[in-house]
């Protein structure tokens, strides 16, 4: 469920109609609405009531410092892939205490600064990464709580970009090698074992992947165990999909995905750590744009919009399907089929092809829905674009929570260096 409805013929973030933010912000601009976000993360921790879990928002999916502020006030903590991530989520108040550093890149500098701020947990994804924290938690006297990221061989089932848990992906450590690679942990300095981790792909919208990977967990967990290792968590990572086609493309409720994590795990009385992002912020953001024109071609009608790849990149780099929604709902209005695209150059710029919707014009407002994660945050200035702004709805109001910057400012960000100057060039 989501917040974005008509009213009177008009679409609605909670009780803002969509022009009025277009009037004051210009477009295109994203929009959140708070009252979603609050009740999808309620949904999901109420889904684990009577077991040992924690929800830590996985912040790649969307790192606005409003709405990773207002996952917090809901009590999650953070899943963080990076130093600036880590910097957002203590920005806005999140513990360190609840903070998993994931990612099979993390520097010697963010791991560093990740152990002097305290972090509740590494999620390490190979032996040299496991080398480098014991090297720099022991120089500083410190302790690196971790578990160790395994990569159970299961086909999620999804898009193979974002498939994370078979053998030839990138991420974790063979499952098959667990156990001699926790023998090693064990031994050695700065480090302190406290769980296992594993994620399998993400807009996963079966249940069987999942069930396939936790119980491989649960058997590793039992051999752990057996061979002396303390394992007390299980980070189950996220992945939960979201109806992107509306009722034809229904995932399962966060109350199946409960129920089959007690089967799975629920024997081992391990705390758990769950992981979402796309299922949080996903459905709690619209893209707006408006047509700039109507074009004919000899075998498609094309609706040139102004807002592009740079902006939501999803549908050229995954495939990705958004339903998009006239902002003034058409009483009877004709049925066109259009390839939605922007102003970039690049044949890839499109954010739907072969779209049947009604009838358009220049000036009309269009919502590109499910835009809430892995839009913003994967955002370019590709041709000098501006990034558009980002708004959050609460309620009645709204507020700008990322300006659109002038092109002076971008400008501002490039050095021309001495050789290149003269008295004409421009001062920065």
């Amino acid at each position: 469920m989501n917040h974005f409805e008509y009213r009177g013929g008009i679409l609605h973030a909670e009780d803002v109609a969509i022009p009025d933010i277009a009037a004051s912000v210009g477009t295109p601009f994203y929009c959140y609405s708070t009252a979603t976000l609050v009740r999808h993360a309620r949904v999901f921790i109420d889904a684990f009531k009577g077991q040992k879990a924690r929800l830590c928002y996985s912040i790649k999916a969307n790192s606005n410092l409003a709405v990773v502020a207002t996952l917090a006030r809901e009590g999650a903590g953070a899943d963080v892939v990076s130093e600036g991530e880590l910097r957002r989520a203590l920005a806005v108040g999140i513990p360190a205490g609840k903070i998993v550093f994931s990612g099979v890149g993390k520097t010697g500098a963010e791991i560093a600064f990740a152990l002097e701020t305290g972090i509740d947990q590494f999620n390490v994804e190979s032996e040299p990464e496991l080398d480098l924290i014991s090297e720099l938690a022991s120089a500083r006297g410190l302790e690196a709580r971790i578990a160790i990221r395994v990569n159970p061989d299961v086909d999620a089932k999804t898009h193979e970009k974002i498939a994370t848990g078979k053998a030839e992906n990138k991420f974790g450590i063979s499952w098959k090698r667990a156990p001699e690679v926790y023998a090693r942990a064990a031994a050695l300095k700065g480090i302190r074992i406290v769980g296992i981790d594993v994620h399998i792909g993400s807009q996963l919208t079966d249940l069987a992947p999942f069930e396939a990977a936790f119980r491989r967990v649960a058997d590793m967990v039992a051999t752990l165990r057996a061979q002396g290792r303390d394992i007390t968590r299980i980070d189950l990572g996220g992945g939960l999909g979201i109806p992107y086609r509306g009722d034809n493309d229904v995932p399962p409720h966060p109350d199946e995905y409960a129920a089959m994590v007690k089967r799975a795990v629920g024997h081992l009385d391990c705390e758990l750590t769950f992981e979402p992002g796309r299922l949080i912020v996903g459905n709690a953001g619209i893209l707006v744009s408006r047509v700039i024109y109507e074009k004919t071609g000899d075998n498609r009608n094309f609706l040139i919009v102004d807002a592009a790849m740079n902006d939501l990149i999803r549908p050229t780099l995954y495939d990705a399907f958004h339903e998009i929604r006239a902002v003034a709902e058409p009483a009877e209005a004709a049925r066109v089929t259009y390839d939605v695209v922007g102003p970039v150059c690049e044949t890839g710029d499109f954010l739907a092809k072969g779209r049947e919707l009604p009838e358009l014009k220049s000036g009309d407002l269009i919502a590109i829905m499910s835009a809430g994660a892995y839009g913003a945050v994967q955002a370019s200035t590709y041709n000098t674009r501006p990034l558009v702004p980002e708004v959050l709805v609460n309620g009645a109001t709204f507020a700008v929570v990322r300006a659109r910057p002038s092109y002076d400012e971008i400008l501002k960000q490039d050095m021309i260096p001495a050789w290149l100057q003269t008295d004409k060039t421009p001062s920065r």
